[in-house]
């Protein structure tokens, strides 16, 4: 069915279609059973899918990434098709519209995306107020990020304001200091910056009553001397563990025309070319830390298969997000299935 729809949905902008999508997704809840047919449909379970990470229990290993659904506004309908934890976000203290637009593309040829949205979203108040008024039925994580206009000396103050006011909220928690759409974003990954932040979050989570697990979510363009600087870091700060990987700048061993991909300009690369960097990076994580460390795999995961390749290759947990836009709604199903063959 999917592959009938999509053409449709590709002819609109990504943006556009996005809205289109989840806007549908929304009307779900005012249809009678509407959430409970999608799950008849969609969803897949096995008791050989449940894992326990970080503490928490996940009824299967895959979950959807951040960017998606920015202001968790359909959740529980992502849930339904499947996913075993969904990640909110990023989330800023403000509110904030993102870069101009157009600032999302598809390479089809190459099975990519490239966005520079900039991390718009309502802000963290919405994000909450959202959450209240409908209880999640599925796993939550909030992805944390700052304000575009903050700077980042200040950052870890955007950063302990997000955290404290969702605490209550979601399941775990992402810091997001690797998107490369926000200016100067990424230098935040520096040891001294990021140090920093983690301080005033874990200190912030000794006094409360239950313990969120907090990650750290990486570029994938980090040379070896910065990742073993992060992983130190990681591993002495108290974090639980790391996403690998955000989205890219490299625009290598495309298929798409070079006048075509240099007309749509700056952003991150998402989808089928990301693979071989995040199956590279999370296969350097788990040896790094002997497997001690809990490492949610995202990047290029177009198939079963490639789902399979990354756990195989040490994630704990794995994320889909372009997969999940070019394979349509039944994909997780499809994953899941495989996992447990």
């Amino acid at each position: 069915m999917y592959k009938l729809i999509r053409p449709l949905l590709f002819l609109l902008p990504p943006e556009t279609a996005h809205k289109f999508t989840f806007k549908a997704l929304g009307a779900l809840k005012y249809i009678p059973f509407g959430t409970r047919l999608l799950k008849l449909f969609f969803s897949y379970d096995s008791p050989t899918l449940h894992r326990r990470v970080m503490g928490i229990d996940f009824p299967n290993p895959v979950g959807l990434a951040a960017g998606l659904d920015k202001n968790a506004t359909a959740y529980n309908q992502l849930g339904a098709l499947g996913f075993g934890f969904i990640e909110v976000g990023s989330v800023t203290p403000l509110p904030q519209p993102g870069n101009p637009k157009p600032r999302s593309f598809r390479l089809v040829k190459d099975k990519a995306l490239v966005n520079r949205m900039g991390i718009n979203n309502l802000g963290v108040k919405n994000t909450i107020s959202n959450l209240r008024k409908t209880k999640p039925g599925v796993l939550i994580g909030g992805n944390i990020s700052k304000n575009t206009t903050t700077p980042n000396d200040l950052a870890y103050k955007d950063f302990e304001k997000a955290f404290a006011q969702l605490y209550d909220y979601v399941d775990y928690f992402v810091i997001n200091v690797s998107c490369p759409n926000v200016k100067d974003l990424r230098s935040l990954q520096s040891v001294s910056d990021l140090t920093q932040i983690i301080r005033h979050l874990t200190d912030i989570r000794r006094y409360c009553d239950v313990y969120r697990p907090i990650l750290l979510k990486i570029s994938p363009d980090l040379t070896p001397a910065m990742m073993d600087e992060l992983i130190e870091v990681i591993m002495l700060s108290g974090l639980d563990g790391v996403i690998a990987c955000n989205t890219t700048t490299s625009r290598e061993g495309l298929v798409t025309g070079k006048n075509k991909v240099k007309a749509i300009g700056d952003g991150g690369l998402s989808g089928a070319p990301l693979k071989e960097k995040a199956l590279a990076a999370i296969r350097y994580i788990h040896e790094k830390t002997e497997g001690n460390l809990p490492i949610i795999g995202v990047g290029g995961i177009m198939s079963p298969q490639d789902a399979k390749d990354m756990l195989d290759a040490g994630a704990s947990l794995i994320q889909i997000y372009t997969g999940f836009i070019y394979e349509g709604p039944g994909f997780v199903r499809k994953i899941l299935k495989y996992i447990d063959k």
